[in-house]
């Protein structure tokens, strides 16, 4: 990655920790950066849990039938913006 496009921070953990995951990275051959791969790829799968859980708590009362005709709705309306948007595309 190109300098502008990283940032570096501080992170402070457990040595137990430390070991446990640089044995891991170690034992699969892993080479420089890859801690700092693993890091960001831990970061982005927690923070899209934590989404799909707050998601799930803010529809929990929804009954399933209607979440489902919500979503399918969602989806068609999705796909009819992007055939408009390939079709003028395709006309250029």
């Amino acid at each position: 990655m190109p300098e502008t496009d990283v940032a570096r921070l501080t992170i402070v953990w457990s040595k137990d920790t430390d070991l446990a995951l640089r044995s891991h990275l170690g034992a699969r051959g892993l080479k420089k950066g890859s801690l700092s791969k693993f890091v960001e790829d831990a970061v982005k799968w927690r923070l899209f849990d934590q989404t799909v859980n707050e998601a799930r708590e803010s529809f929990a009362d929804v009954p399933p039938a209607d979440l489902r005709n919500l979503i399918d709705e969602a989806v068609s309306s999705v796909r009819k913006k992007k055939s408009r948007t390939r079709k003028t595309r395709n006309r250029k």
